[in-house]
């Protein structure tokens, strides 16, 4: 698709994004209304899977996809993952129990994971590496306005609307988004290779990621870390592993994730970054209301619009790098900086206090934006530079897979630093405890639960019952709770940031190879592209 015009390049980009926007938008929205969607239609005591099946289906279905795009194409599966995706949004809005919307909304993962697949690979079909730059920083800007719209607007149209429109308002823009990739998008012209499926290979992955991110997402509040069914998970996960890695190497003729593209240390060591870098991403975005509502009281409306600071400051910084990576061609001195921004505004994260002031949580956001945008752009490029063309779908896929597993992954291990923390900073405090027959002792055990910190609202209307007497032991309680919090936190941004030092380190060792001015350079002095790319990344 190099070929086409740039009129017509730039009408197939609107669209894309238009679809990645209407996916990720629908992605972000659900978090803010889903306690009152909750509230209205039951199950609380399955909230937290209305995410997390559709992480995973989204998830296993972009890393398949990215193989089955490389043999017959992006445009079927985009399409077919618009439609898929507009179908569960509009079956979503229709759910009558928990069980329904967890369905609908898994099916809908699916879609979303075709379509983030395959966009975020299309901009490698369009372009050259030596374009992508602009377009990666679009995109990723595309992505972080969702991240900016989505949840102010949830909350909104569940306050004021019936929160059915929180997944049918956007259906008009998928309708859109399909009919002009329909249209201007061209048809897959080469000839399909008749390649095997890895059946096998693509269960044992999908068997992978789910013990995985199932194990990680349950430890430390479902279940206990040491528990049974954590250690289970993770065996599984282990053993579906070695069992993918002998399907790969042993029995799959058509690999569905090929191994040897992992003894090209750029495509190795940028996916490591990407974990790292998805990591702390999460670190920051997950931990930062805790704080804002937790340790200063403030409304969530106050948190939601403090990380909006944060993501317009990545999406700017996105788009500015993007640009700078066209112009200069060079990636790895930005993708370097932005690690020490990153983990300079997580460190000054660190050291808030329970009475720290508003602007400076504000200050130290927009710092870790601007890092996490630095690197947004680059290593989709450096993935998609270090491999043949034939193998763009997969690389992408695979950079995007662990960018979610690393963010997975963090945030199960600073949920677990921080609850460790406030246990170690409560078990040090004298806290105070009312008479043993008071029917104050059961709000006192209530109130060491940090997740009873984060409604304002709801601690003034307890304070209310407590009496009069005891209102001064109450405040008290409610100071100690809060530096408790603000201790945890502490210890997440400190570990947040080492984590992004470590995306530093492995950045460090990427070889910066030039970016390919076209995608049809298939000999270059006579050697095929693969082998001179993946002898220029060793």
């Amino acid at each position: 698709m190099e070929h086409l015009d740039q009129r017509t390049k730039v009408s197939i980009m609107i669209a894309v994004m238009g679809a990645m926007f209407f996916a990720a938008v629908n992605m972000t929205i659900v978090g803010t209304a889903l306690p009152k969607i909750v509230g209205q239609i039951g199950g609380m005591e399955y909230f937290d899977w209305v995410f997390t099946i559709y992480m995973l289906t989204s998830t296993i279905t972009a890393m398949l996809v990215g193989k089955l795009s490389d043999i017959y194409g992006r445009k079927i599966f985009i399409l077919i993952g618009i439609g898929i995706f507009m179908i569960g949004a509009f079956m979503s809005g229709t759910s009558d129990t928990i069980i329904q919307l967890i369905l609908y909304r898994g099916f809908q993962g699916f879609g979303a994971g075709m379509i983030m697949s395959s966009a975020f690979t299309t901009v490698g079909d369009l372009f050259s590496p030596r374009e992508r730059g602009r377009w990666q920083g679009l995109m990723g800007a595309t992505f972080g306005l969702s991240s900016l719209f989505g949840p102010t607007l949830g909350g909104y149209i569940v306050d004021n609307y019936a929160w059915n429109w929180v997944f049918w308002l956007f259906l008009p823009l998928g309708f859109i988004a399909f009919a002009l990739i329909f249209k201007l998008y061209p048809s897959h012209n080469r000839p399909v290779e008749r390649e095997p499926v890895d059946y096998l290979g693509s269960l044992a992955l999908s068997a992978m990621i789910i013990t995985l991110l199932l194990g990680f997402s349950w430890a430390g509040g479902r279940y206990e870390w040491a528990s049974f069914e954590i250690i289970g998970l993770f065996s599984l996960s282990v053993l579906s592993l070695l069992t993918f890695i002998w399907v790969e190497l042993k029995v799959a003729k058509s690999p569905v994730l090929p191994l040897h593209l992992f003894k090209n240390s750029v495509f190795t060591v940028s996916n490591i970054a990407g974990f790292f870098l998805g990591m702390g991403m999460f670190g920051a975005i997950m931990y930062v209301p805790f704080y804002v509502q937790g340790v200063l009281g403030r409304s969530a409306t106050v948190s939601g619009l403090i990380e909006m600071v944060m993501t317009i400051s990545m999406v700017a910084a996105s788009i500015i790098i993007g640009n700078l990576i066209t112009k200069t061609g060079k990636y790895k001195a930005f993708s370097l900086v932005g690690f020490v921004v990153m983990a300079a505004g997580l460190y000054l994260n660190s050291t808030l206090e329970v009475n720290s002031p508003l602007w400076q949580i504000i200050f130290q956001l927009v710092i870790v934006g601007i890092g996490l945008g630095m690197n947004m752009p680059v290593f989709n490029i450096t993935v998609q530079n270090a491999v043949s063309h034939k193998y763009l779908g997969v690389a992408t896929s695979a950079m995007q897979t662990f960018r979610q597993i690393g963010g997975t992954i963090g945030v199960a291990i600073f949920g677990a630093v921080m609850g460790n923390l406030m246990e170690e900073r409560l078990a040090q405090s004298e806290l105070p405890t009312p008479p043993a027959d008071s029917p104050q002792g059961d709000t006192v055990a209530m109130l060491q639960d940090p997740q009873a910190l984060m409604d304002p609202d709801q601690l003034e209307t307890i304070r209310g019952t407590v009496p009069a007497e005891m209102t001064g032991m109450f405040d008290q309680l409610i100071l100690t709770l809060k530096e408790a919090l603000n201790f945890g936190l502490n210890g997440v941004f400190i570990v947040g940031a080492c984590v992004v030092i470590l995306g530093f380190i492995t950045t460090f060792f990427l070889k910066e190879i030039p970016l390919r001015t076209s995608n049809h350079d298939e000999e270059k002095e006579g050697t095929p592209v693969k082998a001179t790319v993946q002898a220029e990344a060793k």
